[in-house]
C-alpha cells in the first residue's frame, strides 16, 4: 500500500524558508508524478509544485505564486520529494499537502490539478506571519 507522509511545516514570519518533505513508501519511483498542493481555510485546494519522476530529463512546474520563490527537488534512491520555500509571504499560510500520480509512465512534466493525482498525504501545516 502507498503512503505519503509530509515532514518540514511550521511557523515563520515573512520573508523566512521553510523545507517540506515528502516520504513515499510502497512505490517504486521509475514513472508517474510528484506534487505539492495547499488548502488554506475557506479555500479550495491549489497546485503549487510538481515534478516527475523519471530519471530521464524532466521539467518541474509551478503555480505563478511560486515562482522564483519554491523549488520542488526529489531524491529517488531514497523515496523523498522536497519542496524548498524562500521568502514566504503570510499569502502562503495553509495546509500543505504531497501528492501521487502512480503510473510507470515517464512523464515529461505533470499539470499541477488535482485530478492528475491519485494518492494524497495528510498535510503539515505552514504558517507565515507579518
Amino acid at each position: 500500500q502507498v503512503h505519503l507522509v509530509e515532514s518540514g511545516g511550521g511557523s515563520v514570519q515573512a520573508g523566512g524558508s521553510l523545507k517540506l518533505s515528502c516520504q513515499i513508501t510502497g512505490y517504486t519511483l521509475s514513472g508517474g508524478c510528484m506534487g505539492w498542493f495547499r488548502q488554506a481555510p475557506g479555500k479550495e485546494r491549489e497546485g503549487v509544485a510538481s515534478i516527475p519522476i523519471s530519471i530521464n530529463g524532466f521539467d518541474p512546474s509551478y503555480a505563478d505564486s511560486v515562482k522564483g520563490r519554491f523549488t520542488i527537488s526529489r531524491d529517488n534512491a531514497k523515496g523523498t520529494v522536497d519542496l524548498q520555500m524562500n521568502n514566504l509571504k503570510p499569502e502562503d499560510t495553509a495546509m500543505y499537502l504531497c501528492a501521487l500520480r502512480q503510473s510507470r509512465l515517464p512523464y515529461r512534466s505533470c499539470v499541477i490539478t488535482i485530478d492528475n493525482f491519485d494518492t494524497w498525504g495528510q498535510g503539515t501545516q505552514v504558517t507565515v506571519s507579518s
